[in-house]
């Protein structure tokens, strides 16, 4: 793996220290900038384009979701800033955790997560994964499950298929049906939507971490999605996985 390129966003000294700590205990992690509020953030990522970077939601002057969506709207114009935001607070509320994904937040963990989570976290953001606190998919999980329920108690029962893949395109929904899941990787999506990461899959399912890539990297082409939360919203709403 090629050298990690992270920038930290985060307006406490002594967080900033722990996370520069954590991080640097990687051979193929490098922290090339820190900033201690968003403005000054924004500007880094534009600077240095950091492959990750570490967004924390309460900085002083406007907060890591607007940063985040300001963000994604430079990225939208150019194709030059390819930053991966890893969102990193202590706040766990339904509405902070919603709006940050909604602004474009690629993964959120909670500060209090252990160093080889954060480890975990980060190298998933980088390649392309979004990596979700356990507590933290709970609650994106239980929102999706609370609006497909919804859903279906507004409609008959003819009607439960057509409705529980609503956000599903046709093309796409013969996609799956033409190239269904096997066995173990409707296994390893069942634990994707429980909050899992790779890690804890490969151990609950006596499987290498290498092995559960493989499988997940299949999950995501057979249900035509680019990340982990896309493919548990689509299990969820397709009725793969209830």
């Amino acid at each position: 793996m090629k050298e990690i390129k992270v920038v930290i966003i985060e307006d406490h000294n002594l967080t900033r220290i722990g996370l520069k700590a954590a991080l640097q205990g990687r051979e193929d992690v490098k922290i090339v900038g820190e900033a201690a509020n968003a403005t000054e953030g924004l500007k880094l990522l534009q600077i240095l384009r950091p492959d990750v970077a570490t967004v924390d939601i309460g900085l002083p002057d406007f907060d890591g979701i607007e940063l985040t969506r300001k963000y994604r709207e430079l990225q939208a114009q150019s194709e030059e800033y390819k930053t991966k935001i890893l969102v990193l607070t202590m706040q766990n509320s339904e509405e902070a955790v919603l709006a940050a994904l909604g602004a474009g937040a690629d993964s959120y963990c909670m500060k209090d997560i252990e160093s080889e989570k954060l480890i975990d976290a980060l190298l998933e953001t980088y390649e392309g994964n979004s990596w979700l606190d356990p507590n933290i998919a709970d609650v994106v999980l239980r929102k999706i499950r609370a609006e497909t329920e919804s859903q279906k108690g507004e409609n008959s029962e003819a009607n439960t298929k057509t409705i529980s893949i609503r956000a599903v395109d046709s093309e796409i929904e013969k996609v799956i049906e033409t190239y269904p899941l096997t066995p173990r990787e409707l296994e390893v999506l069942g634990l994707i939507v429980e909050g899992c990461d790779n890690a804890e899959i490969a151990k609950r399912l006596f499987l290498t971490v290498g092995t559960v890539k493989t499988h997940v990297r299949g999950i995501l082409s057979k249900l035509c999605v680019d990340d982990r939360t896309q493919a548990a919203v689509r299990a969820l709403r397709s009725g793969i996985i209830s």
